[in-house]
């Protein structure tokens, strides 16, 4: 593992964003029954989710162009002692509109953070290793959101208040240690690890220098490189947003569950994404990234179809374990390719242009699927969410050509 990462930055950005989403995974499982709990209603919480999306949508692409103005690490450090301050204040406010701005300005730190890390990857990973080194990203992710649910569950739901705090202060420290410990950029872009010379690399069809004007490419020139990369994050943004706010509110209404059990879904969602990420990033490595992501999304997608029938906590559980399992493999493959499609030149307007779908997902997906739990019921919002992932499985076999592995005969 450590022979095939050389660079020691890559580990930094990887503990950093573990913190980070020990944070994240303590404080947006309780988001949810923090909101009801004061009389917010399905719809209310589908709606103050649109402001998180809104704040990410809006502030990712104008932090591509930060990054490359000032470097990836000034604008993680910004974005970190942002996020800390935003969330460790959100459990004193009570009224719409306060959470709803504290929820944007959880948004536009959020895509920095997003942004400028995955930036930092792209750039420091060799030619072959990219899935590989954003499965293991994806690891350090779904270890801290793992950890975050279950600390929360231990606090219960008489002290929902001090798991935001918790949050801001383990944003603090992630944002402590990458101030010691993160190389300062050279420029306003990171530098490109050196190329692999492996065979893998050699019949790769990835570009490595970069053709005059290539530069100077559009957003728009970018986004149409990485369609498949984009269609699939905007999936997993609209899925996970919509499924950790609404998945709680039709197990406890639909499902009879206790509102306390609710707290442990994310982490056995994360709990599958952990076992099967990095499996995942080193197929697609070698057999091309977009199929892989295809067979996920179908798997997935059956995954989610068993929500209906399940009753039981445990079965439950067990639906939510396999599309972690799956789904939640999907978000590195498509950054992976990205990383393949876009030249290092572009991986900050990449990196914008991607976080930008998720948003966009994030954006739409409570709030439509609160409409849909509230005027059709659960059922039918569960075969929506199967709906999404299997335009994204068509998708994908349209736009096939766009993984380079399918030249060889992989995709």
């Amino acid at each position: 593992m450590f022979s095939r990462i050389r660079d020691r930055n890559i580990w930094v950005v990887n503990i950093a964003i573990f913190l980070l989403m020990t944070a994240y995974g303590l404080a947006i499982a309780l988001v949810s029954p923090f909101l009801e709990k004061y009389g917010f209603t399905a719809s209310d919480i589908g709606n103050l989710a649109t402001f998180f999306a809104a704040g990410v949508v809006l502030f990712s692409l104008p932090v591509g162009t930060l990054i490359r103005k000032f470097s990836a690490r000034s604008v993680l450090l910004v974005s970190l002692l942002g996020y800390a301050v935003v969330i460790a204040m959100f459990p004193f406010f009570r009224g719409y509109w306060e959470i709803a701005g504290l929820r944007f300005l959880d948004g536009a730190f959020s895509a920095g953070i997003w942004v400028a890390c995955e930036t930092q990857l792209l750039m420091r990973s060799d030619a072959d290793n990219k899935a590989y080194v954003t499965s293991l990203y994806a690891i350090s992710m779904a270890v801290g959101y793992i950890i975050g649910p279950v600390l929360g569950y231990q606090l219960g739901e008489e002290q929902m208040h001090l798991s935001f705090v918790g949050a801001g202060i383990l944003s603090l420290c992630s944002a402590a240690y990458v101030f010691a410990r993160l190389d300062r950029d050279r420029g306003g872009e990171v530098i490109h690890a050196d190329t692999s010379t492996s065979d893998s690399a050699a019949n790769d069809p990835e570009p490595t220098t970069t053709p005059t004007g290539a530069g100077h490419s559009t957003y728009g020139q970018v986004a149409w490189k990485i369609k498949t990369s984009c269609m699939a994050t905007f999936a997993t943004g609209y899925f996970q947003s919509s499924t950790v706010l609404m998945l709680p509110l039709y197990m406890m209404h639909s499902k009879g569950i206790a509102r306390d059990s609710t707290f442990l879904i994310p982490a056995v969602y994360a709990a599958g994404m952990l076992l099967f990420t990095n499996v995942a990033g080193r197929l697609g490595d070698r057999h091309g990234h977009l199929l892989w992501m295809r067979v996920l999304a179908f798997v997935g997608l059956s995954a989610v179809l068993t929500f209906i029938p399940f009753d039981n906590f445990f079965a439950l559980c067990a639906a939510v374990f396999v599309t972690g399992l799956t789904l939640a493999a999907i978000p590195p493959l498509s950054l992976a390719l990205q990383g393949k499609t876009a030249l290092p030149e572009e991986y900050s307007r990449a990196n914008a242009v991607f976080n930008a779908f998720y948003a966009a997902g994030l954006l739409l997906g409570p709030k439509l699927s609160s409409v849909i739990y509230d005027k059709f019921g659960g059922e039918v919002m569960v075969i929506h969410f199967a709906a999404l992932w299997a335009v994204f499985v068509l998708g994908s076999l349209v736009f096939r050509r766009d993984d380079p592995r399918f030249a060889q005969g992989a995709g």
